[in-house]
């Protein structure tokens, strides 16, 4: 064997070459199946139901309108109430201070006689006369600051509300029911009697 075909045995023989494969072709969607056409008993059912939510929403609708109106008037009412309590409240507050200043007054009224019975009393001593008149025309301004004035009396018709009738007279000068005399001196706040007038009435 010559050398030239040991090396032709040596080396190995071209491999035929491979046919080139094809690129796979995409798959085609599939086509959407025919949608069956509805039948009039599915349509009657479907309005059917279409017309049962529609009743269900208007009863919630209903019923919201319904819980609504009910807290709006429970509302409306609480509101009365506040401003009926808080008017009330206002009139016990005025009714109360009413009542304690007339209290306080009731406890004052006794120095307002004495000093009543000093000045209706004679003396030569000027000074002292003139002294008592002013604590008097001090106390007289000190119970209008308040709001306090005095009963009408003397030579005003005799009123079981205002005056109480301590003692009678009968005189033809007088008017019926006049009253005459001023024991002690009424007194009052707005309209409510602190103190009744003690009087003398005449016929």
């Amino acid at each position: 064997m010559s050398t030239e075909d040991k090396l032709n045995e040596q080396q190995p023989a071209p491999q035929a070459a491979e046919p080139e494969k094809e690129p796979p072709t995409p798959e085609e969607p599939e086509a959407p199946a025919p949608k069956a056409k509805e039948t009039k008993a599915e349509k009657k059912a479907a309005k059917k139901e279409a017309k049962a939510q529609e009743s269900k929403a208007a009863e919630e609708a209903a019923k919201l309108a319904g819980e609504l109106a009910a807290l709006n008037d429970k509302y409306l009412r609480v509101c009365a109430e506040y401003d009926n309590f808080r008017r009330r409240s206002q009139k016990e507050r005025e009714a109360l201070y009413a009542d304690v200043k007339a209290d306080t007054l009731t406890k004052f009224l006794p120095v307002y006689d004495n000093l009543e019975r000093a000045l209706k009393q004679s003396t030569e001593d000027e000074a002292y006369r003139k002294g008592v008149e002013m604590i008097m025309a001090q106390f007289n301004s000190t119970l209008e600051k308040l709001g306090v004035t005095k009963l009408d009396c003397l030579g005003q018709t005799f009123d079981p509300g205002l005056h109480n009738a301590v003692m009678h007279v009968e005189d033809e000068t007088k008017g019926e029911n006049e009253i005459v005399e001023v024991f002690q001196q009424g007194f009052r706040i707005g309209e409510k009697v602190v103190r009744f007038a003690m009087v003398k009435v005449a016929n």
